[in-house]
């Protein structure tokens, strides 16, 4: 592969930076036939990469800061699925955003491209080198360009009065248009070349008179004994009193100090004013989240079964689980955000390679080779942590050696497939002692089988067959959407569920799901797509593709209740009946359906010898014997079943927990890649909870909120209760815990900072001013969980002011997590802008920003108090 890295002694970053800033001619690729020519550059101030021609004008660019990590050649969804080849010295990629979105973009030549991979790597490199207080104060200050530049409609480099009006509404900030003008005039302090006009340092200190908090003046006058600044000392009993630092003393203020207080004057007298007071509680130091835990900070020797471990579910897809598009970039989006056990269901390919697919659907298909380079490079980039691969092993045993020689190939040493010395089947190894390993969870033959047979028989993948069979085709080899001059014979079901789908989205296709046809009982057929009137109505669409799954699935339960019952019934019968033929009949029909119900599949050897410590194992129950019981094996069970176990045998499932590793995954119904309540699950201690990361949503947040601890390694230290082998733990119990100690949270939220207008409003900046109302919920056991709210600010999402208080009594803190919502309330409903969720250990005493996930700057800004509860006195902790 191409490595800019080997051309660094021949061209200095000073020509990178001048060449991106000139501009080049780079094509942009988008998918297999889709190729546009851009000038890209990057701007004056060295913070944005932007691009001509765009529909989206001024808003076409992408934020340096943004920018995770820069990919050489062509290894991306966009570059192997495009019809012609580039030379790979040609290629680039950038990974950037929250959602990890890639920019996938090809140069004129080698050198081009190499000018750009060593301007960006040292624009990043320079980024993340800053301190947190410059980082933070950087990226306030491109946020004040952003919305300057924004509100500069006539292009000059200057704000009118009226700009200044439009930007207020933008910023949900309600302020008359008297002050407006007052504090417009007393910052338009250049009468002669730009009077009545704002110039950016003008604007910024307009924006600072009218953002200035009065809750924060109010707390410094308190501390500075009613001046406008605090000495050291004074810094020291705010500190100690209100924000609960144990560990500080004067030069710890003095530090303070000098990181955050803007005017020299008060450096020089140590004095701390209301600007650098503001930046110090916006600073990570001032975060509701504790800046320790940003870090590995809990016990990492323990065994694997004591950790909760971030997991996806189908790794690969983009979309639903019926017909999205597969990307191996969906691996590293994964992986980088910290998620340590991937999925891949992999499928025999018809050049003799496998390839990775949701089976039975109409998901696109990427091939295995690519997932695994993927996974390669970007395994342990910024992680070191273990990380577990999940097959789903359908293929024949000739492209299982393929897939087992790749693997060795490609992951070496890293490949993790002998077990430690010692290993005597029970305690599994802790993270510390795999680090840098990759761990593969497949099934593995038989001791017993001889070790000179080459393949053998096992059962099949336990959750390969997820889906009901009502969404599976009945040829896996025929596309719909594809294929237009053939049909496909669907059950009724998976083609009413196609059909919706389309009308639900019509993004994938511009063209209706061709030739559907439903198959029926009688053996008679109609063409779905001639008779859909109904589908199109809005009654349809607005009752949501898994409302009508759901009560799908409830009619099945339904009729197999009535089946079980009348079967019952039946059993009267049998009453006189001789007991030994009954108890005969009784394990016939038994063992006919057990055999009936597991399909075997050929093994390899090759692959099964790649399995050491994450052996798939059938689930046999949840009875765990001390003595004989192997803890490699790895139970996978769906979440309707877990669900059953959760609310009628917690006890016994947290007590399997302690010993053996446990994956929940998505029931068959959610093929719109919805995700379950993660936290129900961890309440019993599985470690292996699979989600569908690219569904955002409150499922997937809770989950980020949990890894958010230990350094977003993806894996988090299971409380003692839920490990220690000589006490039960009840999860449902509304008792006292035995060993646990109860908290007692009190939120006082005070003040909420730049709200901005929900994400979807039809009209944009150009919406009403919000509503806005903040939610704060505890997410537990049962017993703990809980919801308050605060009243609504009417127009006012600039600095809206709540000041309301909520206590939280929590009966097993070390599970819980703290979840702050804020919503914008409609007549009609409420809008979503903004949240956040961390765990409750992690949560900071005193005076706390709560920083809204993914929004620049906005913040909800109260007051924590975390007491020990006892049955005499709330004592302070």
């Amino acid at each position: 592969m191409f490595n800019c890295k080997t051309y660094f002694s021949v061209f200095t970053v000073d020509e990178s930076i001048a060449l991106m800033r000139r501009g080049s001619e780079l094509i942009k690729l988008r998918s297999a036939s889709k190729k546009y020519p851009r000038t890209y550059f990057l701007d004056s101030e060295l913070a944005n990469i932007s691009w001509t021609p765009s529909k989206k004008g001024d808003r076409a660019k992408i934020p340096v800061n943004t920018v995770k990590e820069i990919r050489e050649g062509t290894v991306s969804d966009a570059f192997s699925q495009c019809s012609e080849v580039f030379p790979e010295e040609r290629c680039f990629t950038l990974i950037h955003g929250e959602s990890f979105a890639t920019l996938d973009l090809v140069a004129a030549n080698r050198e081009e491209a190499m000018h750009w991979m060593i301007g960006l790597r040292y624009l990043m490199a320079q980024h993340y080198g800053e301190n947190e207080p410059t980082r933070r104060q950087k990226a306030r200050d491109l946020w004040l360009r952003g919305i300057y530049t924004a509100a500069d409609k006539s292009g000059d480099g200057l704000l009118s009065i009226d700009e200044v009006y439009f930007l207020m509404h933008k910023l949900n900030v309600k302020i008359s248009n008297r002050q407006v003008r007052e504090n417009f005039k007393a910052a338009d302090t250049d009468t002669v070349n730009s009077s009545g006009l704002l110039d950016f340092e003008e604007f910024a200190n307009f924006y600072k008179s009218i953002s200035t908090r009065r809750e924060l003046y109010m707390l410094l006058l308190k501390y500075g004994n009613s001046k406008e600044n605090m000495t050291v000392q004074e810094l020291l009993n705010f500190l100690r009193i209100e924000q609960r630092v144990t560990e500080c003393d004067e030069e710890y203020c003095s530090n303070i100090i000098q990181t955050y207080e803007p005017a020299d004057s008060n450096k020089k007298n140590m004095l701390l004013g209301i600007d650098g007071f503001t930046s110090y509680l916006l600073s990570a130091d001032g975060e509701i989240f504790n800046p320790e835990h940003s870090d590995v900070y809990q016990d990492m020797t323990r065994p694997l079964s004591h950790y909760f471990i971030a997991s996806s579910h189908n790794t690969y897809l983009t979309g639903d689980q019926l017909a999205s598009a597969s990307s191996m970039d969906m691996y590293v989006r994964v992986l980088q955000s910290g998620c340590r056990c991937l999925e891949l269901d992999c499928w025999d390919g018809k050049d003799g390679e496998p390839v990775v697919y949701h089976g039975y659907t109409m998901t696109s298909k990427v091939k295995f080779r690519y997932v695994i380079l993927n996974i390669n490079d970007f395994a342990f980039l910024n992680n070191r942590y273990p990380v577990i691969l999940s097959l789903e092993n359908h293929c024949s045993v000739e492209q299982q050696k393929f897939m087992a020689n790749f693997m060795r190939d490609t992951f070496k040493d890293i490949l993790c497939i002998l077990f430690f010395m010692l290993f005597d089947g029970k305690d599994l190894p802790s993270p510390q002692e795999l680090m840098g390993k990759i761990l593969i969870k497949t099934k593995k033959l038989p001791v017993a089988l001889s070790e000179d047979l080459e393949e053998g028989e096992v059962t099949e993948e336990d959750s390969a067959d997820e889906m009901d069979e009502c969404f599976k085709f009945r040829s896996d080899e025929v596309n719909p959407l594809k294929r237009n001059t053939r049909k496909c014979i669907l059950h009724p079901f998976v083609a009413f569920v196609c059909e919706t789908l389309w009308l639900l989205t019509k993004a994938t296709t511009t063209t209706r799901p061709p030739n559907l046809v439903m198959t029926r009982t009688d053996n008679e057929t109609y063409d779905l797509s001639r008779n859909s009137s109904i589908l199109s109505s809005p009654e349809t669409r607005q009752r949501g593709l898994r409302h009508t799954l759901k009560r799908s699935f409830s009619t099945k339960e339904n009729k197999e209740k009535k089946r079980k019952e009348v079967t019952k019934s039946r059993s009267f019968s049998t009453a006189d009946e001789d007991p030994k033929k009954v108890t005969k009949r009784k394990r016939s029909r038994a063992l006919s359906r057990e055999m009936g119900s597991k399909r075997t599949i050929r093994l390899s050897r090759h692959l099964s010898d790649l399995v050491a410590y994450t052996q798939s194992r059938a689930f046999k129950g949840l009875e765990v014997e001390e003595d004989g019981e192997n803890h490699w094996e790895v139970i996978s069970i769906p979440e309707p079943r877990a669900y059953r176990f959760t609310d009628t045998k917690a006890t016994q499932f947290t007590r399997y927990t302690r010993y053996k590793l446990c994956r929940i995954y998505p029931a068959g119904y959610r093929i719109d890649s919805s995700n379950p309540n993660p936290q129900t699950f961890w309440n019993c201690g599985c470690q292996l909870v699979a989600l569908n990361y690219q569904t955002e949503g409150r499922m997937l947040q809770i989950n980020r909120g949990k890894f958010r601890a230990n350094g977003n390694c993806g894996y988090v230290l299971k409380p003692d209760i839920l490990c220690k082998e000589s006490q039960s733990f009840d999860p449902m119990t509304r008792k006292d815990i035995p060993g646990v100690s109860k908290k007692v949270l009190k939120i006082r939220v005070i003040s909420g900072q730049q709200l901005p207008k929900p994400k979807d409003s039809i009209l944009g900046d150009r919406g009403e001013i919000i509503d806005p109302y903040v939610e704060v919920e505890i997410i537990g056991i049962p017993a703990d969980t809980s919801k308050y709210r605060t009243k609504t600010v009417i127009d006012n999402g600039f600095n809206p002011v709540w000041e309301e208080t909520m206590v939280f009594l929590l009966n097993f803190p070390d599970i819980a997590l703290v979840r702050f919502v804020v919503w914008d309330e409609d007549p009609i409903g409420r809008d979503f802008i903004g949240q956040m969720t961390l765990p409750f250990q992690s949560i900071m005493p005193g005076f706390r920003h709560v920083h809204l996930e993914g929004l620049d700057q906005a913040t909800v800004f109260c007051h924590v108090t975390i007491m020990d509860y006892t049955t005499d006195k709330v004592s302070m902790t």
